[in-house]
């Protein structure tokens, strides 16, 4: 298993994949394994979720924007029109524009007649975390923020908005601020991203089809793949020749579907292995009801061996 050892040198990291696979799991993981090192470390979730926060058991205070969660871990959920508040109070005076155009409805208009405003605002708000100039009043930088991306193509899109928007803007702060925003996205020594596949066919081609999409719109690497929901190589040929034996027995069916599905697995993670070119981790399936705390200290200390 290759090492993937600066990834938590970096300042973004970007966690995506197919819907299903497990994504705010293995954010929240990176996460954990982050906050043990020492790091400052927020995990942002988009459009309002809060998925983090249930899975950890934990109540932030409210009103909370950066919850803190536990030692040197936060959590944030971006909403778009909040976003777009905090920008509009930075870059106008008070008065009746700024109010106007923070209003639900304006906003509403205003995102659905521009195509990436929401992808824009969420990736400038992931941004901004970063930075140590925070326009949140108050606010201290992260040392590491993960963004739990939505799927695979809109995770992508969210990457490439400020890039869009500085190219349409041509000039003026749009121009400017896209420009920054993309220096830091498109830089490997600072945002690293990190696919998550299920070892099965469509998570598998949809991971492939991420990485070559990266490098063709932003010019950027996968920095991790995470092999997730791995079932356990339990039985030798001895012992599966017994239990083919007895194949209408429910407990030996459930046995050997569960050894066809492991043999599957490896199957597609062997093809996995042979296309990303980035480091393969791998998880385990945890046979739990719930991914609570102690499942996802479980899934950290995993991934900490590769960290």
């Amino acid at each position: 298993m290759a090492a993937a050892t600066d990834l938590l040198a970096k300042e973004l990291l970007v966690v995506t994949g197919k819907g299903g696979v497990g994504k705010t799991t293995v954010a929240t993981a990176i996460c954990l394994v982050a906050a043990r090192r020492g790091l400052r470390t927020i995990v942002a979730e988009v459009a309002a979720r809060d998925d983090v926060t249930r899975a950890l058991a934990t109540r932030p205070d409210d009103g909370e924007t950066e919850a803190r969660l536990g030692e040197r871990l936060h959590h944030i959920s971006i909403d778009p029109q909040a976003a777009l508040e905090e920008y509009l109070s930075e870059r106008l005076p008070s008065g009746f524009l700024a109010d106007v155009l923070a209003t639900s409805r304006m906003f509403t208009y205003f995102a659905a007649a521009t195509p990436g405003m929401r992808e824009l605002l969420t990736v400038g708000k992931v941004w901004e975390l970063a930075q140590a100039a925070r326009r949140t009043p108050g606010g201290r930088a992260y040392d590491l923020v993960v963004l739990d991306a939505p799927a695979t193509g809109h995770g992508v899109a969210i990457l490439q908005a400020p890039r869009t928007f500085a190219q349409v803007a041509r000039v003026g702060p749009v121009h400017r601020q896209g420009l920054t925003i993309d220096a830091m996205l498109s830089d490997p020594g600072r945002t690293g991203v990190v696919a998550v596949a299920r070892p099965e066919e469509m998570p598998v081609n949809e991971t492939l089809s991420l990485q070559a999409a990266l490098r063709e719109r932003m010019g950027l690497p996968l920095s991790l793949v995470v092999a997730n929901g791995l079932l356990p190589d339990r039985y030798r040929p001895d012992e599966l020749a017994a239990l083919r034996r007895r194949p209408s027995h429910p407990a030996v069916a459930r046995a050997l579907w569960s050894d066809e599905t492991a043999r599957a697995q490896q199957a597609q993670l062997e093809r996995l292995r042979a296309g990303a070119h980035a480091p393969t981790v791998e998880l385990p399936f945890l046979f739990a009801p719930s991914l609570g705390h102690d499942a996802l200290g479980e899934l950290a200390d995993e991934l900490e061996r590769s960290l």
